[in-house]
């Protein structure tokens, strides 16, 4: 099969209709023009015995441990939320802190610079993630520049493109992913700026290919405060959309020609928002914080907004609006694994560790795995599971796992 010529955008917008068991609902909705969905890392937090759920927090399933690593980078990284595994095992990691397209050997331990920071042919300014496309290229996304990149096999850079793209409303969306399918088609939610303005945003799938822009599902972003619920999503490789519920904890299967599965919901002991998980909030948003990245677009245009590491206000949790208990789950990329499983973050009612529900494809919990302290899925292998574990000292270190199941 022939690889698709990334990047020919035609300026053309479908409207579709979505099927789910036994109604027709419509999909499409107005169209804001605001921001590439931003990285929001909603941290963990510490209080112990006084937490109702640290008596029983995970109920139904038992808590499984991962298996020993398979390999362990040895270095650690300025920050990492997204890797992309070659064929051959490599593993291309961008390094948002240092600005930096490495080629990473976990075997080995060693790691190569792709291409160099500028704004030529084969530079970057801040390079953000590294997706998989067919035919073995990579989808590199360039903040700095506000473009796309298309790398071949070898990490050659190819064809590029501006990320900004036209709709037929006369908006404009930046293509900055949220997740990458199969087809190499683009997802992202521009979320409300102002955020007062409103509590949703709809999950767009852009098609750098056909050169179309499908609004697929609306999700909730409620901004009244910190820690109130938010709904997550992630993307598989056929496309599925999959939506973590903040209302009715539990997630909805969304397959490419519009039917919907809803997933029972979950039980879960609310955790209550005392003062030291408020504590724990800032310091663990401190650490997570040291490049948000955010897409906003307003009345004079889009633009880029990335924030480096700055001091959080040691009092500021006596401040603002809280919820009385903890949403069910973080408000993070909902990842999905080989074998069509979706990850979601939760909290962990001791504040040690980070527990993962994992969810198969009739939105049904299947097993509950959990990685000792602050540990994120980064990415997936054809078995293995990527993820960056971070230190006392907010160090990342890349590590490799068995794919559980697999």
């Amino acid at each position: 099969m022939s690889e698709p010529v990334l990047f020919p955008f035609r300026r053309r917008h479908r409207d579709r209709k979505v099927r789910t068991r036994s109604t027709v609902v419509p999909a499409a909705v107005p169209l804001r023009v605001l921001v590439a969905s931003p990285l929001l890392w909603v941290p963990a937090c510490t209080d112990g015995a006084e937490d109702p759920g640290a008596r029983n927090p995970l109920p139904e399933l038992p808590r499984e441990p991962l298996d020993p690593p398979t390999a362990v980078f040895a270095e650690d990284f300025g920050y990492v939320h997204a890797v992309r595994e070659l064929p051959d095992g490599d593993v291309v990691v961008v390094d948002l802190y240092e600005r930096a397209v490495l080629r990473v050997d976990m075997e080995a331990r060693t790691r190569t610079v792709v291409g160099s920071r500028g704004s030529g042919p084969e530079e970057y300014l801040q390079p953000d993630a590294a997706w998989p496309l067919p035919g073995d290229s990579t989808l590199l996304v360039d903040l700095g520049n506000g473009r796309l990149f298309r790398l071949g096999p070898n990490l050659e850079f190819g064809a590029t493109r501006s990320a900004a793209v036209q709709t037929d409303a006369g908006g404009v969306v930046l293509a900055v992913p949220t997740a990458v399918d199969g087809r190499g088609r683009i997802y992202t939610a521009p979320e409300p700026w102002p955020p007062t303005q409103a509590d949703t945003a709809t999950v767009l799938r852009i098609d750098p290919v056909g050169g179309s822009v499908d609004r697929l599902r609306t999700v909730t972003t409620k901004w009244s405060g910190v820690l109130f619920p938010h709904d997550a999503w992630g993307v598989a490789s056929d496309g599925s959309l999959v939506v973590a519920r903040s209302d009715a904890y539990g997630v909805d299967w969304l397959s490419p020609d519009g039917v919907l599965i809803r997933g029972d919901p979950v039980p879960h002991v609310p955790i209550r928002v005392t003062t030291s998980r408020k504590e724990e909030f800032y310091r663990e948003l401190e650490r997570h914080s040291r490049v948000i990245r955010g897409v906003l677009s307003g009345p004079g245009g889009s633009v880029v907004s990335l924030r480096y590491k700055d001091n959080q206000d040691p009092e500021r949790y006596e401040r603002g609006t809280w919820p009385d208990v903890m949403p069910a789950f973080r408000y993070q990329v909902v990842r999905v694994d080989p074998l069509d499983r979706a990850w979601v973050l939760r909290y962990d009612p001791a504040a040690t560790d980070s527990p993962y529900d994992i969810f198969d494809r009739q939105g049904q919990l299947v097993r509950r795995i959990v990685a000792e302290g602050d540990r994120r899925v980064a990415g997936f292998g054809a078995e293995s599971i990527y993820m960056v574990a971070f230190d006392d000292l907010d160090r990342a270190f890349l590590e490799r796992y068995p794919l559980p199941g697999s």
